[in-house]
């Protein structure tokens, strides 16, 4: 266990401790905000060398440096005081003149402090300031640790939002590809996997201060929720990310006949919450026939409107989005129609374990073009799996499988191909199974059921034969 493990496990081990503190979630929402201000102040520290002319937007009195780093500094009653009558008060209402006064203005609009004893709350500020965010060494363990805070957010089963995991963020971005000077759209960036993936992708064709300065325009999320708005907006700055990119909004409450050209973007990566609804009313923002209050139906919508032509989309979508009927129907032939939906690749059972036992399928698609025909991979369990655990999850390994086959494409043991017309015939449903597992794809008239039970009896009659004959 490294050091900086060791400190998260005392400050929750803390947090349990005060009456105010109640449940997961809060504890979470609380670490990170705090985190959050420790990691500002870092960074401040290396603008301070590096931005010319820097202005901080935190009041001197609120920063870190003033009121956190002496371990002997505030605590108990006039800490707790300090922090709910001065510090949250100001940070809610600063002043927005700056990209970073926009940061922490849209982080604390909807954040709380939950903690009630000011002396716990000192003991966590002081295991906090060991941890030193402008070493390489301790942001590379905290990003890996980061990593196991977030899941710990991934109970909203019921809510439909599953976090995706990191493999198949790395498998959907590497495909996707996405190059300097895109635009990079994520609807619903959660705890922002696909951005900060995405950043990571594209920094490595960063070379200059310029190109940086296109890479952090270039990406773009929205979160309504504000703790995972919170975390992400974290995680960003984790990964090196100093601009604001990430609004607390919802889209879906927009009228979709508002979006023009000039909202379209390059390439679209996400992970809708699907099973989850819509407020009433969120549908009548939509076209009629589109008219659902099912989360991942609109965004489905969105993405094809958002889309430039020649744009590019990994979405996450469940089995039922494949074979639903009603307004999903009209949603693929939607699809099919202004995009080439040219992979569908079948995730087995458990991806998304513990947390929801889903079947889900990454669509990838790029618009401009009507889809010619559909191909189909069956991404199957690794020798010896059966099952995904959270302590065994899916790995980027794996992958590799899907990516020495997609460029080069034949029908085999895992992938097939499906036409259009086909799909046409069948209403538009995309749930075809793996032929090579035997499971039929069409529904079986009446007169081809009998064919296959009367030839199922003739060889159970010709098996019976065979064993009296050897009696």
């Amino acid at each position: 266990m490294t050091q900086i493990t060791t400190n998260i496990k005392s400050i929750r081990d803390i947090m349990r401790k005060d009456a105010g503190v109640d449940g997961d979630a809060q504890r979470i929402s609380q670490m990170v905000w705090m985190l959050f201000l420790k990691i500002f102040a870092d960074k401040e520290e290396e603008w301070g060398l590096t931005v010319e002319d820097y202005q901080s937007p935190i009041p001197e009195r609120l920063k870190w440096d003033s009121w956190a780093s002496d371990d002997e500094g505030l605590t108990g009653d006039s800490l707790m005081e300090f922090i709910n009558n001065d510090l949250f008060p100001t940070l809610k209402d600063l002043n927005v003149q700056s990209p970073q006064a926009t940061i922490i203005r849209s982080v604390f609009e909807d954040t709380y402090n939950y903690m009630k004893n000011g002396t716990l709350f000192r003991q966590v500020i002081n295991i906090i300031n060991k941890i030193d965010f402008n070493n390489s060494n301790d942001r590379h363990v905290f990003n890996d640790l980061y990593e196991t805070i977030l899941k710990e957010l991934q109970s909203a089963g019921s809510s439909g939002e599953y976090y995706t995991p990191r493999a198949v963020t790395q498998f959907m971005v590497d495909m996707v590809n996405p190059q300097l000077g895109e635009t990079i759209l994520d609807m619903a960036s959660g705890t922002g996997g696909f951005l900060t993936c995405s950043i990571e992708h594209v920094r490595k064709q960063v070379n200059t201060p310029q190109e940086r300065e296109v890479l952090q325009k270039s990406i773009r999320g929205i979160e309504k929720k504000p703790l995972p708005h919170l975390l992400c907006t974290t995680n960003l700055m984790l990964h090196g990310f100093d601009l604001p990119a990430v609004k607390r909004d919802n889209l879906l409450t927009m009228p979709y006949s508002d979006w023009g050209k000039k909202d379209r973007v390059d390439v679209i990566l996400m992970n809708p919450p699907f099973g989850g609804t819509e407020e009433d009313g969120t549908e009548n923002n939509f076209p009629q026939k589109f008219r659902t209050k099912e989360t991942a139906d609109l965004f489905l919508a969105l993405i094809i409107k958002l889309l430039k032509d020649g744009g590019r989309c990994a979405v996450v979508l469940p089995d039922g989005t494949l074979f639903g009927e009603g307004v999903k129907t009209r949603l693929k032939e939607e699809l099919l129609t202004k995009c080439n939906l040219h992979t569908i690749v079948r995730l087995p059972n458990g991806v998304f374990n513990p947390y929801t036992g889903i079947k889900t399928n990454l669509l990838f698609f790029e618009k401009g073009t009507p889809t010619k025909e559909v191909w189909y991979f069956e991404h199957p369990y690794p020798e010896g799996k059966n099952s995904y655990t959270k302590t065994n999850p899916v790995d980027i390994k794996e992958f590799d499988l899907e990516k020495s086959w997609w460029y080069n494409r034949v029908e085999n043991e895992y992938a097939w191909k499906i036409s259009i017309d086909d799909i046409r015939k069948n209403g538009f449903n995309l749930d075809y199974k793996n032929p090579e597992t035997g499971i039929e794809n069409k529904k079986l008239d009446t007169k081809a059921i009998l064919e296959k039970l009367d030839n199922s009896i003739k060889k159970g009659g010709e098996i019976m034969n065979l064993l009296k004959q050897g009696f």
